[in-house]
């Protein structure tokens, strides 16, 4: 279990950007960096030792999702298993049919190569949500009704953190014979994930998610489930990424997702009694607070809001000065200044939107940081409604 040092010294609320590594993950990634030099292609000993870790944390990783050790194909990036789920499987369904359907609220790291993939003849067709950030079955059903090659919906939103209807979308797919990805980026190490409980022909995760290292990621891609190669010139990961394997990262990511299996349960219910308290306490003591995303069907790790009248990025600033640290929309476009389309698809106003502050929690967090949080924010919001033109408007 994590433990934070000082209680006063800072709070992080950042751990779907990035959260902290596991000190075993650390132990084993520095012990091999000194010493497990050795590449698992080669068939002398130090070559055996890295084919040996390397298969381990293959194991280790698919138990995380309920996958086969052979499902599991290592990458660098969540972002990376992402483009390759959709470069490898929509070019080897494009005979079958040349449509993309993704909905609107997707990561980057599908929306950017889905686009690209348009830009060489592909139909890419966004779904609409709702509200809450959720797909309609209906109108999967509807999109599929005109033929598919892909179809790719994240398992939960990381700005929002609504959790979509994975198995019921997965299930429409399945019955169309249409190959169905999701982005796990947030849900792996945080909730029951299981590839085939879920259904999906392809599930993108990363480590630094679950307290594994940056720089190790994978896609969970079973059997049947047809893909071209990301990364072409040698064998290594089934023939789909070229290239000698991160040995160190991947020990580090499974043996991160060995403990977060095994601290499911308990790190979700510690983190949802947190969340809870900061859905609950913030727009009750802070006036004109939105939660955003689902109340209940959500992350347990997530809290999402906007704040009216200010911009979200005051906000950080004013709270990182007394070592609180959040986000404000994704951390890939948090410094694009650009409007967030995820709160624009679910129907939240531009200038409402710039008031996004997303907390996203770790084990180590606890009730007494809600109580910091709120005291804290109070005065940060109220300074900045005072400079706010829109806010003297009211």
């Amino acid at each position: 279990m994590y433990e934070k040092q000082n209680r006063n010294a800072e709070i992080y609320m950042d751990h779907i950007a990035a959260a902290p590594v596991r000190p075993e993950a650390v132990e084993a990634m520095a012990r091999l960096l000194r010493d497990g030099f050795g590449n698992p292609q080669s068939v002398h000993g130090r070559g055996q030792v890295a084919a040996e870790v390397l298969g381990r944390a293959r194991e280790q990783v698919a138990a995380l999702v309920g996958a086969e050790p052979w499902d599991v194909i290592f990458t660098a990036t969540g972002s990376e298993a992402n483009n390759m789920a959709l470069k490898g499987i929509a070019p080897a369904r494009r005979k079958s049919s040349n449509r993309i359907v993704v909905s609107a609220i997707e990561h980057f790291s599908v929306l950017n190569p889905a686009k690209s993939l348009a830009k060489d003849g592909y139909e890419l067709v966004m779904l609409p949500v709702d509200g809450s950030g959720f797909v309609s079955r209906a109108d999967l059903e509807a999109e599929l009704a005109k033929g598919a090659g892909l179809v790719s919906i994240m398992h939960a939103n990381t700005e929002i953190g609504t959790i979509e209807p994975i198995e019921e979308l997965a299930s429409v797919c399945r019955a169309a014979d249409v190959p169905f990805h999701s982005d796990g980026w947030g849900t792996a190490g945080v909730i029951p994930v299981d590839v085939a409980t879920l259904g999906v022909s392809a599930l993108a995760i990363a480590a630094q998610n679950f307290g594994g290292p940056p720089g190790a990621a994978a896609l969970i891609l079973p059997k049947g489930t047809p893909a071209r190669s990301l990364i072409e010139g040698g064998i290594q990961e089934r023939g789909l990424r070229a290239g000698q394997e991160n040995i160190p990262a991947i020990a580090g990511m499974g043996i991160a997702a060995e403990l977060a299996a095994s601290e499911l349960a308990t790190n979700a219910a510690r983190t949802k009694a947190v969340r809870d308290a900061l859905i609950a306490r913030l727009p009750q003591e802070i006036d004109d607070v939105i939660v955003t995303g689902h109340p209940e069907r959500r992350l347990p790790n997530h809290a999402s809001f906007c704040v009216k009248y200010i911009e979200g990025e005051g906000m950080l600033l004013f709270l990182d000065q007394q070592g609180i640290m959040a986000a404000s929309g994704s951390a890939c476009t948090s410094k694009s200044l650009k409007g967030s389309h995820v709160l624009q698809a679910i129907g939240v106003e531009t200038a409402l939107a710039q008031g996004s502050i997303v907390f996203t929690l770790g084990p180590e967090n606890g009730l007494e940081d809600v109580e910091r949080i709120v005291s804290a924010m109070k005065p940060v919001v109220a300074r900045l409604r005072a400079m706010s033109p829109i806010y003297k408007r009211k």
